[in-house]
């Protein structure tokens, strides 16, 4: 009998309970922005990254979530109540200090807008659907049955983004706030269309050029650490040429896609020292600075904000 595997990142439906199960043991980690999983490193900004951030541990399907909870916040629930205090004036919204340097709990956010990937309407009638294949609409989760008619198939999804605020999460299409990233998942769909979307449309034929990347930076007194957004990176087959005032980037992906470039630098760095790592949905870089220089851009010939994004001790003015 097919069995639905309820761990997460996994989602198959199964038969054979001894078959390997790749899929994330811990809780998901959402901080000032960031979302994750507890049991691994990647950190995302997006719930589409999110979603894409590979499993990390291999075991056996299972129809039990035995994922631990979260844990919780430490409270001050047995202290005594404290008396309540006299209202505070609020202060009046201090104007940003382009000089101030930003937390080192995290990197700081890209200023661009995150693009959201425009979804397509239904599935290409020319490309074959694989067997268990799962509905790409959000909410949906419908399962491909090559035996049924895909006349009678009722997809009921969310149109919207994640919305996830102060502890809450829901949609943007809909009204319904749950605090839990479980209830969250659980939230039912809010528009009907009548079928489902399994494949999407097909790939141009060819490699795909990669025209840009989204990019964030913050630095210390030594280094410069950069992240470039692109999902399925081929780690075997990416390079990245470090020299004293560029890098030459070379980025193919395992869905035929490929992003080239080369960054003039903003000031010199050890290219023997300045390494990379491939993650799924990025690039990471590390760029050993070569004279202590504060960087406010990454490439010389980006647009300078006038604020220098910095972590530790500055060197003297």
């Amino acid at each position: 009998m097919a069995s639905k595997c309820v761990h997460k990142g996994c989602g198959k439906v199964f038969t054979d309970p001894e078959e390997p199960c790749v899929y994330h043991p811990g809780p998901p980690v959402f901080h000032e922005g960031q979302k994750g999983w507890d049991c691994c490193k990647p950190r995302v900004l997006t719930f589409e990254e999110f979603m894409e951030i590979p499993p990390c541990t291999t075991g056996k399907h299972s129809t039990v979530d035995d994922t631990p909870a979260q844990a919780a916040s430490p409270t001050t629930s047995a202290a005594p109540p404290a008396p309540a205090a006299a209202p505070v004036p609020v202060a009046p919204t201090p104007t940003l200090n382009r000089g101030a340097t930003h937390s080192p709990a995290i990197p700081p956010p890209s200023n661009a807008p995150t693009p959201v990937p425009e979804e397509p309407e239904s599935d290409d009638p020319s490309l074959a659907i694989p067997a268990n294949a799962t509905c790409r609409r959000r909410g949906c989760n419908g399962t491909y049955n090559p035996d049924a008619s895909r006349e009678e198939e009722k997809c009921v999804h969310h149109p919207g983004q994640p919305v996830f605020h102060e502890g809450s999460k829901g949609w943007s299409c809909c009204k319904r706030r749950v605090l839990e990233f479980d209830e969250f998942l659980k939230i039912e769909g809010c528009t009907e269309k009548k079928k489902h979307m399994f494949v999407g449309k097909g790939k141009p034929a060819g490699e795909e050029k990669v025209e840009s990347v989204r990019n964030d930076f913050y630095q210390t007194a030594s280094s410069v650490n950069v992240s470039l957004y692109l999902k399925k990176i081929d780690k075997d087959k990416a390079t990245v040429e470090f020299s004293p005032t560029s890098i030459t980037l070379d980025l193919p992906t395992t869905d035929n896609k490929r992003y080239k470039d080369s960054y003039e630098l903003f000031a010199p760095i050890d290219p023997e020292k300045s390494k990379f790592r491939v993650l799924g949905t990025k690039l990471e870089l590390t760029l050993v600075k070569g004279d202590g220089t504060s960087w406010p851009v990454l490439r010389k010939d980006d647009r300078w904000s006038g604020e220098r994004i910095q972590i530790g001790n500055a060197g003297r003015a």
